[in-house]
This record gives C-alpha cells, sequence and structure tokens, in this order.
C-alpha cells in the first residue's frame, strides 16, 4: 500500500492511496491539471484511478471534482448529505448520477483489493467523514478538519502504519492574526480544525500502534509555517520518548506540490 500527498492545505486538497491493482483519491480540492500532473509524477496514470472519496462538501476538498470525474469517468463516493451538496453545486457541472456512492460512517466499502472504511469527523460540514484503508494487513488513513479528537477518533485511526494528519494551525499565530474574531472561534472550536499541537498530543496516542510515516497536513497559509507544525508535533513526541526513532518518519505535505510516495 502506498501514500502521496498531490496537494494539502487551507487553498486545496487531494491525497492518492493505492495498491498495484487499486487506485484512489481522497478528495478533489485542486484543479484537474494539478491533479493529473501530480498523478503522473509519481508514475500514475488518471485512467487508473478507481474512485474518489470525499471526506465533505467543502470547496478546498471538492473544486476539481466534477472536471475530473466527468474526464475519466470515476466513481465519487460520500456521505448522502455530502453528495447531495455535489449534486447541487453549480460550479460542479453535471456528473453522472450512476457515479454517485453513498457511504455511511463505521461500514466498510470494498473497492478492488481496498477496503475504505469512512469514519464520522467533527467538523462543521454536511455529515463528514474521514478514510482509512486497508490491504493485506497493512493500513493508511487520512485525517484532517477535525475539529478536536476522542476515544473514537484514536480509535479509528489506531493501527495506520501511514497517516496524513491534519496540523493546520498554531494556536498563538491565529489568536493575534488578522481574521475576524468569529472566523477564529470556529477554527479554534470543536468543530474547527486541529492545531500543531493538538495533532502532536493525538500521534503521541497513535504512534505506539504501528505507524511508519507521518505526513501533517491542511496546513492554514495565514496561521501557520510548515517548519513550525514540524516543530511542534516533533516536540510533542519527544516529550513522550518517541523521538529520536528510526522506525517515526515526519514530513510536512506541502500545498502546492506533491509530497514524497511512501509504502508499506
Amino acid at each position: 500500500m502506498e501514500l502521496c500527498s498531490i496537494a494539502s492545505g487551507s487553498s486545496g486538497n487531494c491525497v492518492y492511496v493505492g495498491t498495484e491493482q487499486t487506485k484512489v483519491l481522497v478528495d478533489a480540492g485542486i484543479s484537474k491539471k494539478r491533479i493529473v500532473d501530480g498523478l503522473l509524477s509519481i508514475g500514475v496514470e488518471p485512467e487508473e484511478i478507481k474512485g474518489i472519496f470525499v471526506t465533505h462538501e467543502h470547496s478546498d476538498h471538492i473544486s476539481g471534482l466534477g472536471v475530473l470525474s466527468r474526464r475519466y469517468h470515476i466513481p465519487i463516493y460520500g456521505t448522502k448529505e455530502t453528495l447531495a451538496v455535489i449534486r447541487q453545486a453549480k460550479n460542479m457541472g453535471e456528473i453522472e448520477e450512476g457515479l454517485f456512492h453513498e457511504v455511511l460512517p463505521d461500514k466498510p466499502v470494498y473497492l478492488g483489493e481496498l477496503k475504505a472504511n469512512p469514519f464520522s469527523i467533527p467538523h462543521d460540514a454536511r455529515n463528514p467523514v474521514c478514510y482509512t484503508f486497508e490491504y493485506q494487513g497493512h493500513k493508511a488513513g487520512v485525517a484532517t478538519d477535525l475539529g478536536t479528537y476522542d476515544d473514537y477518533i484514536i480509535s479509528r485511526l489506531e493501527g495506520c502504519e501511514i497517516l496524513l494528519l491534519e496540523a493546520n494551525h498554531d494556536i498563538n499565530m491565529l489568536q493575534v492574526g488578522a481574521y475576524p474574531y468569529a472566523l477564529k472561534r470556529r477554527i479554534l472550536g470543536d468543530r474547527g480544525h486541529l492545531s500543531n499541537d493538538n495533532s502532536g498530543r493525538l500521534l503521541c496516542g497513535l504512534a505506539r500502534s504501528g505507524l511508519r510515516y507521518i505526513f501533517l497536513g491542511h496546513l492554514s497559509k495565514e496561521n501557520n509555517y510548515p517548519e513550525l507544525a514540524y516543530e511542534t508535533v516533533r516536540y510533542e513526541l519527544e516529550q513522550d520518548g518517541l523521538l529520536p526513532s528510526e522506525k517515526l518518519r515526519i514530513w510536512v505535505a506541502n500545498r502546492d506540490e506533491p509530497s514524497r510516495l511512501v509504502s508499506v
């Protein structure tokens, strides 16, 4: 199983997850061209993509969805509520009804060699989910747009060997920044986004369950820096006795270009 972040940030998100036979995307929140170029850069043809698993309806997760799905006839997976918004969105264009497939939180979806596991997340969207994927005893996950986390979230992410996890903002940068007060409250709330500190704490709870590769994703352009996210999370892991380690690697997913491709 392999994973590569095509793009990750508050301006657009798209993650590739695949096996030799079954290749999928999580979200399509950047242009079709950028997605195709990103896939080609890691040796994946867009025609090989078997499905797009959508987390929720916000534009930074679906802006390229309609064009990509139509061009390559790719099925779209999402909750009933998420798909309802996508169907009604004028900027999506007309998408063939047969390409839509509803998912339910905690009910696995089997697609080729992959088992996809949708699970509920606390975010200000319509029944949003994130996903883990399993293949031959290996597990990878993509978890962004989490306002907070609890035992349920931890249980769904446990066992991941590869994980792209949100580290959206530095709390101090957000608090003293130029965002309106209402937006600051939304981001900091339980249905907002995960801070660097909370991302690090969550990873401390997951690192002993087989985690090998970490990508920090969905960074805010205005309220974070890649170096700050990395050092904050690294500090949390070091304080918990998990670093330094040759078995646990951390990178920050870039908003503008694909990450390295990792596999287990």
